[in-house]
């Protein structure tokens, strides 16, 4: 092999190397680009934090609820239970802020017979079809938190659907902005950087009767343990404070 054949064979060896490096770094690009993509892509899923430590009972949630969404009296969307514990003199109140959890796999929704009942693909929220839910109450008696109820006046199920309404339009919900003690922080579940995933991240956080694995998207801080497990109705018989 002559000199100038072997300058020539290095010269294309490295003209080679240097493309091969350029097309594995343009894949690497590519590829971080559209797993960028798909995660921006991603559906949302809103949930809500309530951080009892900040929860002073005031029910300014349950008014504005039904202020906003114009619920019957005597019927609640969000509602304040209160539980009294112990044996006087040794006696403690706890609150225990309610509403619809929007569950991941909800009983309402598996059990519904008509599909009134569904849920948007786009941010998990579970909502009623007033048009073609017939009022068969199965998906209240389904409801193990009892955050369903028939409405009177529609003749259909009723139940809280994070204000969606408000949601759409980029705003809380009624209750989140009600909130006195500012205990309930709401967003995207799948945005790292939202609200309530920093929230969460930095809190531990309960699910109510999270035996049950329906995976409610409402948590909360600091709540009572027996409030929160299997006991639940047994603590709560006076539901909604009747």
């Amino acid at each position: 092999m002559s000199k100038k054949e072997g300058l020539l064979n290095r010269r294309d060896f490295f003209r080679k190397a240097a493309f091969g490096v350029t097309v594995a770094g343009v894949s690497a690009l590519l590829s971080t680009t559209g797993e960028a993509a798909q995660g921006e892509g991603r559906p949302k899923k809103y949930g809500m934090v309530i951080d009892l430590n900040r929860c002073i009972g005031c029910h300014g949630c349950t008014i504005a609820c039904k202020s906003e969404n114009n619920v019957p009296d005597g019927l609640f969307r969000s509602w304040v239970k209160i539980a009294m514990k112990g044996t006087y003199p040794n006696v403690s109140l706890h609150f225990l802020p309610r509403l619809c959890n929007n569950c991941e796999d909800a009983p309402c929704l598996n059990l519904c017979p008509t599909g009134a009942t569904y849920r948007t693909p786009e941010d998990g929220v579970v909502h009623v079809n007033r048009d073609v839910c017939v009022g068969c109450r199965i998906c209240v008696v389904a409801c193990p938190y009892g955050s369903r109820f028939p409405n009177p006046i529609t003749g259909t199920a009723d139940k809280c659907d994070f204000c969606y309404h408000r949601i759409t339009k980029g705003l809380q919900p009624a209750c989140v902005d009600a909130c006195t003690g500012k205990a309930r922080i709401f967003g995207d579940l799948n945005d790292p950087e939202s609200a309530v995933s920093r929230y969460m991240k930095s809190h531990s956080t309960q699910r109510l009767r999270a035996d049950l694995d329906t995976r409610p998207k409402v948590h909360y801080v600091n709540a009572d343990e027996t409030l929160m497990g299997p006991d639940y109705h047994a603590m709560l018989k006076r539901r909604r404070g009747k």
